[in-house]
């Protein structure tokens, strides 16, 4: 197995990157109600068909995409009615193939959007994450992502997603 290489996205990646975070997203299909998934679904599906003003980054194996993740500049919160502008750069729609998972993925991933978050001088990385992503919030907190209330938003009654910031070091 030859070494997991991270790149910047191209717009031909376009189709594999919607595959990709599709498949990674669809377990939660079940543990939503069917309104607040084809909600959900439409919101990525959105949010791919124009990323700006994020970073898109994917991760190859032998030609092979595995993932892919955004990460939104400081100041460009992506959701309508979520609160306040964040002042930090925001990770957002992390995605690993299901089959690649376990492979570190999601790590490699997560660490170029740290190293980047770094070296554009922020003070923190933030994310957002629901307890459902059980495995997710699991990688995030190994990173050092703590819970950061102040971020929390409910996009539905009774959904709550929670805020998550990393503090950098210079």
């Amino acid at each position: 197995m030859s070494a997991l290489a991270i790149r910047d996205a191209r717009p031909a990646d376009a189709p594999a990157i919607e595959a990709v975070t599709l498949a990674a997203y669809g377990q939660y299909a079940a543990e939503l109600p069917p309104p607040y998934w084809e909600a959900y679904r439409a919101n990525i599906l959105g949010t791919l068909a124009d990323v700006t003003p994020a970073a898109q980054l994917v991760a190859e194996r032998d030609g092979r995409l595995l993932g892919a993740v955004l990460l939104y500049p400081t100041g460009a919160f992506p959701r309508d009615g979520a609160g306040a502008i964040v002042k930090w750069p925001e990770v957002r729609l992390l995605a690993v193939e299901p089959a690649a998972r376990g492979q570190g993925v999601g790590d490699a991933l997560m660490q170029a959007c740290i190293r980047r978050a770094r070296a554009a001088g922020a003070e923190a990385l933030t994310l957002h994450t629901t307890p459902m992503m059980a495995a997710a919030v699991r990688l995030y907190r190994r990173l050092g992502f703590r819970p950061a209330p102040e971020l929390d938003f409910e996009p539905a009654p009774g959904l709550t997603v929670r805020g998550f910031r990393l503090t950098l070091e210079p």
